[in-house]
């Protein structure tokens, strides 16, 4: 089977572009290739920064004859139908179709369509120019004098060469010839820019790979991250130290280099005194580099840096690490410039006395400082939602509210809501957007603020995905729920909410992150009271309480999937979630906090409170279903159950006479009694367990009605001939219905 190898090779790529990039040639090509009639046996992509290449393996040398009926029209049809077919078939008059003649229908008219199979190459060589034409790079560009020209060819940078080979093993592959703007396909391609510049004349893939690493080019781009990963770890413990990992700058830089060598460069010993994350970010961010630390250390940082250079120099690399040391000593030189300033006084102190006094700030200290100009300056939070020092102001009244549901001390939660947002306006945060919530922790610390408050400076913000952790810190999950709950109802209550894929404000990220806090840290809350309050902030808005609570549904029930929970049981406990539940809603459970404290219970839901704004009792109640259904029990009792409900449910569609109480004087039959008795014990226990937060245990209560359920359906006739005893059974069946409804709408569960 022949095999083909395609190359395109371009000015350099940027990094961030490379792997999607081959990843979207691959399957174009590929599902072009296959819709064509070829089949193929592997498809693999490779790329540096110079080139995208294919090897697809087993490809068919020609696709196949085609043979197919077109079925149109009765040969009395109209002539408008009879144009239509000929459209659909390719014909060009009626004279060119069959006509085939059935019993019952009578003639109609087949036209007989054959398309003899293509070549391989054929098929290729019409492909590849439409594919590069079309190719979706987030940015492209058009060079030279052609590209002034309508449709001319567009590519991410200027295009240069394309290889494009095919044949068999066992002979010599052809070059599938075909040209674009200028550019014809051939067999030649070219090296290293620098160690190997001249031309390559390549047969297929396995000798176009060892020709490239010859000419100085790794083409697959997982080896140039071993080795960039092998040799930085070698060359780190060599020099005593050990290497801080990166994998998305190892993938970065594994895409700026087709020949990887690895250097050591350094800085002086004073700029350790900056922060390790600003000076890992600043050699990141300016010199793609990776930074070292001394071997049993810890979190200290070394003035080592780790390079990877796309040549190896006749110096052995000195002047490369001595240019990149220079560099990185001047940003390094900023980056301590930020930090002592954000630990002086700020020049326009004299102006933050007022806001100073709203927020009871204290105007010595740099962080209150930097707070203070932060609501000085107004600085906007969103145009329809005011500034972030009035955002503070609400999330700081939200947290209050919040501190004695979590367990928090109230004082530690308003300081920390107040200098949440502060280090917004530092120096280093202005510089490295990344590390706010990270520099607000260390400034604090550095002011003397309680370790809990602090650490809501920096964990306010998390979870910020589903690999992040949750906070743990009363204090911080307090502050942490007010800063999302506060964008979430914001949004809201301006109409701004996600649509389709767009979700510009992370509102889905926020919401997780609400449902994340909740579950983990095992919180009781009421959210339909907290968004009454936090929408109560906002004077222009609606409260929309209803739909907001639908979109953390529809949160919980993504973090539930992910989880290993079924759908069909989140369903079910979400659509049984309306009828009331016990007040004794709010507590978080008494586990120790970082502090070693254990947060008192709280009692937030007011009696008759609905359980779908509880999202850990929703949680409960899923995992008790599960468990219950896991039994022969619990599938019998489901059975049962939604066999009740349909016929229920057939009989209210009928508008049959259903009675609105059982009436036992009316039973017949023994069944009937024992279910009677069975489902009022069950509801009544079921109810107990449920006031009590047992799921389990209600779940237990209701499994004992598989047994009489199976009885009554196999000695009772529900639609008895007198109307009165139909109507008292179809009655007995609602008190089912009625009973598992407590825990779980039966009927959406599959099975």
């Amino acid at each position: 089977m022949p095999d083909l190898l395609l190359e395109l090779r371009s000015e350099e790529i940027p990094a961030r572009m490379q792997r999607k990039a081959a990843g979207d040639l691959r399957k174009m090509l590929t599902d072009g290739l296959v819709e064509a009639g070829l089949t193929y046996e592997a498809a693999r992509e490779y790329w540096t920064p110079r080139r995208l290449a294919l090897d697809i393996r087993g490809l068919t040398a020609r696709s196949k004859d085609i043979r197919e009926e077109i079925k149109g029209p009765s040969t009395t049809a109209p002539e408008q139908a009879v144009q239509g077919f000929l459209r659909k078939a390719g014909l060009s008059s009626i004279a060119e179709a069959h006509v085939h003649s059935d019993p019952k229908k009578g003639d109609f008219y087949v036209a007989h369509i054959s398309k003899p199979g293509r070549a391989a190459e054929e098929i290729i060589a019409e492909l590849v120019p439409g594919i590069i034409k079309s190719f979706p790079w987030p940015k492209s560009m058009r060079w030279g004098p052609a590209s002034a020209k309508p449709g001319s060819l567009r590519w991410v940078r200027p295009l240069q060469s394309i290889v494009c080979t095919f044949g068999p093993e066992t002979e010599e592959p052809v070059v599938v010839d075909f040209e674009i703007d200028g550019i014809r396909a051939g067999n030649v391609t070219y090296g290293h820019r620098f160690h190997a510049p001249g031309p390559i004349t390549v047969r297929r893939f396995d000798d176009y790979v060892a020709k490239l690493e010859a000419a100085r080019v790794v083409l697959d781009a997982d080896r140039r991250k071993e080795i960039i990963l092998h040799d930085a770890r070698n060359l780190a413990f060599a020099n005593g130290l050990d290497l801080v990992e990166d994998e998305g700058l190892l993938e970065e830089v594994s895409g700026l280099v087709e020949w990887p060598v690895v250097l050591m460069g350094e800085f002086e010993q004073d700029f350790l005194t900056i922060p390790g994350e600003v000076i890992r970010l600043t050699i990141r961010a300016n010199q793609k580099c990776f930074v070292t630390r001394p071997q049993g250390a810890g979190e200290a940082l070394s003035n080592r840096f780790v390079l990877v250079a796309n040549i190896e120099a006749n110096d052995g690399g000195k002047e490369i690490a001595y240019g990149n040391g220079k560099v990185v000593r001047a940003r390094l030189s900023d980056a301590l410039y930020f930090w002592k300033t954000d630990q002086s006084d700020l020049p326009d102190l004299d102006q933050l006395a007022g806001s100073a006094a709203k927020f009871d700030l204290n105007l010595k200290k740099p962080l209150d400082q930097r707070m203070a100009r932060l609501d000085h300056l107004n600085v906007t939070f969103h145009a329809k939602l005011g500034t972030q020092g009035q955002r503070v102001k609400r999330m700081g009244r939200l947290a209050q509210e919040l501190a004695p549901i979590v367990g928090a001390d109230s004082a530690l939660v308003a300081r920390a809501a107040v200098l949440a947002k502060a280090d917004l306006q530092t120096e280093v945060v202005g510089e490295f957007p990344e590390l706010q919530g990270a520099m607000g922790r260390k400034y604090a610390l550095l002011q003397g603020e309680h370790p809990s408050v602090a650490a809501a400076a920096e964990e306010h913000y998390k979870p910020q995905g589903p690999s992040d952790r949750v906070p743990t810190d009363p204090a911080s999950i307090a502050v942490a729920l007010a800063d999302k709950l506060d964008t979430l109802t914001g949004f809201w209550a301006i109409d701004e909410k996600p649509t389709g894929s767009k979700d510009p404000f992370a509102l889905r990220r926020a919401a997780l992150g609400v449902v994340r806090i909740l579950i983990e840290n095992r919180i009781r809350l009421a959210l339909t009271s907290v968004f009454a309050k936090a929408f109560a902030n906002f004077k222009d808005g609606t409260d929309q309480s209803s739909d907001l609570l639908a979109f953390f549904h529809d949160r919980l029930k993504v973090y539930l999937r992910e989880s290993g929970a079924r759908h069909d049981l989140i369903d079910a406990v979400l659509s049984a979630g309306s009828r009331p539940i016990s007040p004794l809603v709010g507590e978080m459970s008494a586990k120790p906090t970082e502090g070693g404290a254990v947060p008192p219970a709280s009692h937030s839901v007011a009696p008759g409170q609905s359980p779908n704004d509880d999202l850990l009792q929703i949680v409960r109640r899923v995992e008790a279903l599960g468990s219950l259904l896991e039994t022969d029990g619990g599938k019998n009792l489901l059975a049962g159950t939604k066999r009740a409900a349909n016929i229920l449910a057939a009989e209210e569609k009928k508008k049959t006479a259903v009675a609105e109480t059982v009436e036992p004087a009316l039973f017949r039959e023994d069944a009937e009694k024992k279910l009677y008795a069975a489902v009022n014990q069950a509801e009544k226990e079921a109810g107990q367990a449920i006031q009590n937060e047992d799921f389990s245990a209600a779940m237990l209560a209701l499994s004992v009605l598989r047994e009489p359920v199976d009885s009554f359906f196999e000695g009772v006739l529900v639609n008895d001939e007198d109307q009165a005893v139909r109507a008292n059974r179809l009655a007995l069946l609602a008190r089912i219905r009625t009973a598992t409804d407590q825990v779980a709408d039966f009927s959406k569960i599959v099975g």
